[in-house]
């Protein structure tokens, strides 16, 4: 097996892992902050808007976590910064 081959598979494998794991966590997060927002709602609807509004700016935050992993991912695949000292 050739040094491109390995460093392709590794790559590949690291991305996959990357999107899993950056992923897995964001969906857990956003779901446990939808039930609390939900609940406090419940509780308190007159402070839906309040709630509502600091709920979304907490959402935004969490998928920009996924974001970042998805964008790691993309470069490990595309602009893999190990090709061009392998190679050499």
């Amino acid at each position: 097996m050739s040094d491109d081959a390995l460093i392709g598979m590794i790559s590949i494998a690291t991305a996959g892992i990357t999107i899993a794991i950056g992923s897995v966590g964001p969906a857990l997060g956003e779901g446990r902050a939808l039930a609390e927002a939900l609940r406090a709602i419940a509780q308190q609807p007159d402070e839906a808007g309040t709630i509502t509004r600091t709920l979304f700016v907490g959402l935004a935050m969490i998928e920009s976590t996924a974001i970042y992993c998805f964008v790691v991912s993309m470069i490990l695949i595309y602009v893999n910064p190990f090709w061009n000292y392998f190679t050499s």
